[in-house]
């Protein structure tokens, strides 16, 4: 990947992108927050604004793309609250121009999920069970699978390999990472019948959006396959012990309105979360180059940081050898 992968995405080249698809665009040209890809807001003449989704060069393939747009209009189709692409009337979703690959979408508003109201909980709940039967009545084939390798060991590897961590915290980090792998690993081996199916794959608050018609969820830019409980233990806070169980259930109540849930896969949620941290590390070492994200993660790559990491990695380490999900 080129070190400024972003760098000919002018405004002009946005709008000349979204005019070739036969808009005709008012010249408001407004960033959203992101950082793996590039999404704005766009202006049209006598119509509603568009999104606008520019995917960073070569992270995924073409079929990969494509994939996750057929999952999100498969969705739609049923009416489970997503955005989905808008086509072409050749049915075309994925664009190119001048070298980028980009897509278009609807403007949804909406207002945050409480996590505090056990009402919209449930109702989330509800939404994602309906989500994951439908994920489960086929599988992707050129999206990722979350394992210990993919979000575990290959992250690790580039980290080391790419002299990330400080020379004097690097045995530690190194002997540390070795042992989590492997209970990670044992952790996976332990839980009978986890089934991978096709999930949204970073299900946080902030990708849930409320409305008087319930949840919509957002960006399925990291849809991959993996076992349900990824899309519902990110929803939890992490707090006491009692409110986080409290959630949990309100959450699985409404989901087994709809959906079989293996209550075994509730006790990888420290080996996920734990995986989670690991991929960060990693996502933002092979980011690092891009000017961005120092500008943005001033914060990464520091000597504190990698300590932080320790010492955060350590506890999860605790909790897997307690085996212990993290509110108990």
């Amino acid at each position: 990947m080129t070190t400024t992968p972003y760098d000919k995405l002018s405004p002009v080249l946005i709008l000349d992108a979204i005019e070739s698809l036969g808009y005709q665009c008012s010249g408001s040209l407004f960033a959203l927050n992101s950082y793996e890809n590039r999404v704005y807001q766009i202006g049209i003449e006598n119509d509603a604004p568009i999104i606008a989704k520019f995917y960073r060069p070569l992270r995924w393939s073409d079929d990969a793309i494509l994939e996750e747009h057929a999952f999100s209009i498969e969705l739609a189709s049923h009416e489970i609250g997503v955005i989905p692409p808008l086509a072409q009337p050749t049915g075309k979703t994925l664009h190119k121009y001048e070298g980028y690959r980009y897509a278009i979408f609807a403007r949804q508003q909406g207002r945050p999920l409480e996590l505090e109201d056990a009402e919209q909980l449930e109702w989330v709940g509800r939404f994602l069970g309906r989500l994951h039967a439908l994920g489960a009545t086929k599988p992707f084939t050129h999206r990722l699978s979350l394992t210990t390798k993919t979000y575990g060991e290959q992250p690790y590897r580039f980290l080391i390999e790419n002299d990330f961590i400080p020379p004097e915290l690097k045995q530690s980090y190194t002997t540390l990472l070795e042992t989590l792998l492997i209970k990670i690993e044992e952790c996976f081996q332990e839980v009978e019948d986890v089934r991978y199916i096709r999930v949204h794959g970073d299900c946080h608050a902030s990708n849930i959006l409320w409305s008087g018609a319930g949840p919509h969820i957002v960006d399925l830019d990291d849809c991959l396959m993996a076992p349900a409980i990824q899309d519902i233990w990110m929803l939890l806070p992490g707090g006491s012990a009692h409110e986080t169980e409290r959630q949990l259930n309100h959450i699985l109540r409404g989901y087994c309105d709809f959906n079989d849930f293996n209550w075994r896969e509730v006790s990888l949620i420290s080996a996920l979360r734990t995986l989670r941290m690991i991929h960060y590390s990693g996502w933002l070492a092979k980011r690092w180059e891009d000017p961005a994200f120092p500008i943005n993660f001033p914060w990464f790559n520091t000597l504190s940081y990698w300590k932080e990491q320790i010492t955060h990695l350590s506890e999860q380490l605790h909790l897997l050898n307690e085996g212990k999900g993290d509110w108990k």
